[in-house]
């Protein structure tokens, strides 16, 4: 079996707000209905996340449409296409960076 990174953008969905006890089993049967699913790797270390690789992107897709927003293990679910970036260190917009050349000017009101 290939490594999650290594999946099909096209058919890969990303799966997050799981609970810590999301179960794979639970995923498969709710994403299965969509059409049939090549792989599926849940995160146990930190838990809360999952991805789904389908068969077809038309698949993917209409999973995206039917549980973004449902509940699945326990919680409400984000679902949506995986977009193959990391999120580690600053989420969807990425770190916070601070530039050393520009420092931080404060004017009081009176200036």
């Amino acid at each position: 079996m290939s490594r999650y990174r290594e999946w099909d953008l096209s058919c890969k969905v990303y799966v997050g707000n799981l609970g810590s006890s999301a179960s794979k089993h639970e995923i498969e049967s709710a994403f299965s209905k969509y059409g049939p699913l090549r792989n599926v790797w849940v995160a146990r270390n930190p838990p809360g996340f999952a991805f789904v690789e389908f068969e077809d992107p038309r698949d993917a897709e209409d999973a995206v449409r039917g549980l973004d927003g449902t509940r699945c293990c326990g919680t409400r679910v984000r679902v949506e296409m995986s977009n193959g970036r990391s999120r580690r260190g600053g989420g969807r917009r990425g770190p916070m960076r601070y530039s050393r050349a520009a420092p931080l000017l404060l004017f009081s009101p009176s200036d």
